[in-house]
């Protein structure tokens, strides 16, 4: 009867389990193959072996994108991790007007972004964007938000953090909806403070989340392609290549796309490595 029962849901899944394959599945295991091959879109495809990998470590392109991934990752927690946890925590301890700042915080996320996207290249404009009008106005110098080494990668990643913020901010909220009142009553009966409280009760029970979303954050910002794209399609220089931008540019510009999917696979492996040694240590952490 047990095996029966399992049958049965596997048959109501086997749709859904079908549709997951060819769209997800199929695509990385022909990209997994299309890297040990030199693709022909008009011929037969002929296998090269590692050939593809071993010219993308001889890329100068492969040590650039990967430290520009690597300084977006670290600009994107600074600037944007805990950005969504502070909002939630506040918009929690709101006693009015809750639902109005929920909707608030989210409405950057229904905007397209390309749209989006769009509307920062104007607030950036070093001419007659709104940023430099107001640094102008307090008496400091117009800058080059796009153009200047120093400054492109953080404006960026604002970018990102203001489209994506609310999102995150909603799940930290949930989250701290289904923490007991009873724990909050109790700490202010012992005399805490609201900072004691959000210390004590309100991040021990966030944490899992966090957990969680820091992997998905670092994951997310590794392989953004979108505002770079848009914005400096990988300039100043090489200073916003990444590997999803050099992965769009060989395989569209260049038609290589027996070497784009070598570059697909070696992306695919390092957010691999990355998140299971993350969990790992995590866990570890956990358990101590």
């Amino acid at each position: 009867m047990r095996l029966r029962k399992q049958l049965l849901a596997y048959a109501f899944l086997l749709p859904a389990l079908i549709v997951f394959s060819l769209f997800a599945w199929y695509p990385i295991i022909k990209g997994i193959e299309m890297s040990f091959q030199n693709v022909s879109l008009s011929g037969d495809s002929t296998w090269v072996g590692l050939d593809n990998y071993a010219l993308m470590l001889k890329d100068p392109a492969f040590a650039i994108a990967w430290r520009n991934s690597l300084q977006f990752a670290l600009w994107s927690l600074l600037l944007g991790y805990l950005l969504p946890i502070v909002i939630a925590i506040l918009v929690r301890e709101m006693r009015h007007a809750q639902g109005f700042f929920r909707v608030v915080y989210f409405l950057p996320t229904v905007v397209p972004g390309a749209i989006a996207i769009i509307i920062w290249r104007f607030l950036y404009d070093p001419d007659a964007g709104l940023l430099n009008a107001i640094l102008t106005q307090m008496g400091f110098s117009r800058q080059f938000w796009l153009s200047d080494a120093a400054l492109v990668k953080p404006a960026i990643v604002a970018i990102m953090t203001w489209g994506g913020f609310g999102t995150t901010a909603l799940i930290y909220l949930s989250t701290l909806q289904e923490i007991p009142t009873e724990l909050y009553e109790a700490a202010e009966l012992d005399g805490a403070t609201p900072l004691h409280r959000i210390r004590h009760v309100t991040l021990p029970h966030l944490y899992p989340v966090m957990s969680v979303l820091f992997v998905l954050q670092v994951i997310a910002v590794v392989q953004v392609f979108t505002e770079p794209f848009l914005l400096t399609n990988g300039g100043p220089g090489r200073e916003t290549l990444t590997p999803a931008l050099h992965i769009y540019n060989r395989a569209f510009i260049r038609i290589d796309l027996g070497y784009a999917a070598a570059w697909s696979v070696v992306l695919i492996l390092v957010l691999l490595i990355f998140s299971i040694i993350y969990r790992v240590i995590n866990a570890r952490l956990t358990a101590e």
